[in-house]
């Protein structure tokens, strides 16, 4: 992993130098919008709603729209002049239960890593952490913007970690606009509740859900390329290429979802590599083919030129 910050954590007296990686990172199967007649992608143009011209994107402006309709063009001094900061601190404001806050908060998960000498004030943060049954709410700067956010506690693989979780502000979480208002359940409908969650109840283990979505995407996309539903267009030969380096991460994305389960690799996966092989070694044949083909015809022509040229002489 590559970190993306560098600062410190600091709580009382104490700075603890640190290294921050992205914690997650997204598996989504991303598609382009082509059209259908001959595969060719869709350009979108910045077009002026009022006057219907193309803008140059160095015409570009940022503009905040009013309540009315109203809008304000900001300029690159005008952004310069808003607050922001560059600190590189990451400051503990109160140590909290965690219970108080509440899961709709959390925006991004990121991994702290002790730089230099602060592994052993890390390692004193990360025992306070767990020892309290507490989170640290704390302001940092990424991004130009300062934000707040917690640090917790995660067991990992390679051990225990603090994670930091940046937080929405509190005016970013919507309020639901509607009331659910039902009859009081019957106590035999509560009872027969009860039993249904005891049946279900167990420990939460993420290892035991899968994104089939990818795999699906995978054999709809394998199935294609084999029936030689290809769209390739004359303007450009990158579009097959990365139909394949699709159908590449998504077959490694399902090897590694397997190989994390215990489970070994199905035939299928290795098929295309098995179709690669087999177009190969029939190109090599008709290639060898082809080339014989040439070889006799060649041979063939040069003995009835030869023939010829005796029977000429013969007749002379």
């Amino acid at each position: 992993m590559r970190a993306i910050w560098k600062g410190a954590v600091s709580f009382g007296l104490v700075s603890v130098p640190v290294k921050l990686y992205a914690a997650t990172e997204s598996h989504d199967v991303s598609f382009r919008q082509v059209h259908a007649k001959d595969g060719g992608r869709i350009k979108y143009q910045r077009v002026c709603s009022l006057d219907g011209e193309e803008v140059a994107y160095a015409d570009i402006a940022k503009g905040y729209e009013t309540e009315d309709g109203e809008m304000v063009i900001l300029t690159d001094d005008d952004m310069a002049e808003l607050p922001s900061t560059s600190s590189r601190e990451i400051a503990v404001e109160k140590f909290v239960p965690r219970e108080q806050i509440d899961p709709l908060l959390f925006e991004k998960s990121y991994y702290l890593e002790p730089e230099g000498a602060g592994a052993k004030p890390y390692a004193l943060l990360r025992q306070a952490l767990k020892d309290a049954d507490r989170m640290a709410v704390v302001t940092v700067a990424l991004r130009q913007r300062t934000t707040i956010a917690v640090l917790r506690v995660r067991e990992t693989e390679a051990g225990e970690v603090i994670v930091l979780q940046t937080m929405m502000w509190p005016d970013e979480v919507r309020t639901p606009d509607f009331k659910v208002e039902v009859d009081d359940a019957k106590p035999q409908e509560v009872k027969m509740a009860h039993m249904l969650v005891e049946t279900l109840a167990g420990d939460f283990d993420a290892t035991e859900f899968e994104d089939d979505y990818a795999g699906a995407v995978e054999a709809l996309v394998k199935s294609k390329i084999e029936g030689g539903e290809i769209k390739r267009t004359e303007t450009s030969t990158k579009t097959s290429g990365e139909v394949v380096d699709l159908l590449a991460a998504l077959q490694k994305s399902v090897a590694a979802a397997k190989s994390a389960r215990g489970e070994e690799a199905d035939d299928e996966d290795e098929a295309p590599k098995k179709s690669t092989a087999k177009k190969s070694a029939a190109k090599k044949s008709t290639t060898k083919k082809a080339a014989a083909k040439k070889t006799a015809a060649k041979k063939s022509t040069t003995k009835k030129t030869a023939a010829k040229k005796t029977a000429a002489k013969k007749a002379s």
